[in-house]
């Protein structure tokens, strides 16, 4: 089974869990299989977590129950990990994702892949090192709000931009001369990307040193997993990047060549480190 068609199992820990993009992280679970099961766990009693309610509703994840038993103690964890092996040995799951920054389910990422489950973790930057590097691929909240702010910054763009034609029509009998200054204003510099940091560089390299034909080609795709089972919250939206294809173009370092096949809607992508 691919993993585009994986069942999952998106287990949240509402304690440790960002409420603001929730509809982002589901959006971006689609892209690896199906939620079949979603849920969150905290102590829906407590003042601290009764703004999930409106957010919970608009993605259909389950709210489960966990009082916490004793003050400074998170009880949350240990729910989610008994339904978490609930579900594994149930087998109605392919794969977990498990949405937290809390290293305490370190322990549940690495029995659930003991198990052959393929497991996801999504968490923000401060999530612990142990937790990243115990799941197979790991996602950084930050990415994912960048990622889906910009469809709403876009419609944004675009309400405006009606707003301004209205008012551009409404005010036709202004001076051409102004129109035509306003016209030739320069247009705002593109953000700049963020450089590719020279760790990672090493570690593509690396990456396509492992894996190089006699010649030093390695299939983009080949490569790109490598680099995924190295370091599992390698994410090339980090750098600005939207494809890891994009972001090595942007290298010097490395050389891209696209392959004709006998299909002519194949064509697969070739790297080589041209410093090897």
């Amino acid at each position: 089974m691919s993993i585009e068609n994986l069942r999952l199992a998106v287990l949240i820990d509402g304690d440790n869990a960002p409420r603001d993009c929730l509809k982002g992280i589901m959006e971006e679970i689609a892209i690896y299989g199906t939620p079949m099961i979603k849920r969150i766990y905290g102590d829906w009693a407590s003042h601290g977590l009764s703004t999930w309610k409106n957010t919970l509703l608009e993605n259909a994840v389950t709210p489960k129950q966990q009082f916490a038993y004793t003050t400074g103690k998170n009880a949350t964890d240990s729910a989610m990990i008994i339904d978490a092996m609930d579900i594994l040995y149930t087998g109605k799951a392919d794969g977990f994702v498990l949405v937290s920054s809390d290293s305490d389910f370190t322990p549940l990422a690495i029995r659930l892949r003991e198990s052959g489950m393929y497991v996801i973790g999504i968490g923000e930057e401060k999530t612990p090192k142990a937790f990243v590097q115990a799941c197979d691929k790991f996602i950084r909240v930050e990415v994912i709000r960048d990622k889906y702010k910009k469809p709403a910054k876009a419609a944004a763009k675009k309400t405006a931009s009606a707003r301004k034609t209205a008012s551009s029509k409404a005010a036709d009998k202004a001076p051409a001369k102004a129109a035509a200054k306003k016209s030739a204003a320069p247009a705002p510099a593109a953000p700049e990307k963020p450089p590719v940091p020279e760790d990672i560089i090493s570690l593509i390299a690396d990456s396509v040193a492992d894996l190089a034909d006699d010649d030093g080609w390695i299939d983009m795709s080949n490569l790109g997993n490598l680099i995924i089972k190295k370091q599992p919250d390698f994410d090339p939206r980090t750098y600005g990047f939207g494809k890891l294809s994009n972001m090595l173009k942007n290298l010097d370092r490395f050389e891209l060549q696209v392959r004709e096949t006998s299909d002519p809607n194949v064509r697969p992508m070739y790297v080589r480190d041209v410093e090897a």
